[in-house]
C-alpha cells in the first residue's frame, strides 16, 4: 500500500489507485472497490488496474 499522505485534495496526483482512495475516503478497501465497482466513484481501467482520477474524487465529496 502506498504510504503517501494527502493533506488536502490539492495534494491528490491526477490519477489514484483504489487503495488510496480507500486511504482518502477512510473506508476499507472492500468499500472503495464497492464504490467504484457501482459507478458511484468513476474508475477508469488501465490495464490490469483500476485508477481513479483526482475529479470523480472531488465530485464524490462535493467540493
Amino acid at each position: 500500500m502506498n504510504s503517501m499522505v494527502y493533506h488536502s485534495v490539492e495534494d491528490l496526483p491526477l490519477l489514484i489507485t483504489v487503495p488510496e482512495l480507500a486511504q482518502v475516503l477512510r473506508v476499507g478497501k472492500n468499500k472503495a472497490y464497492e464504490l467504484v465497482n457501482s459507478g458511484v466513484i468513476k474508475g477508469i481501467k488501465i490495464g490490469t488496474q483500476i485508477k481513479v482520477p483526482k475529479r470523480s474524487v472531488v465530485e464524490f465529496m462535493g467540493i
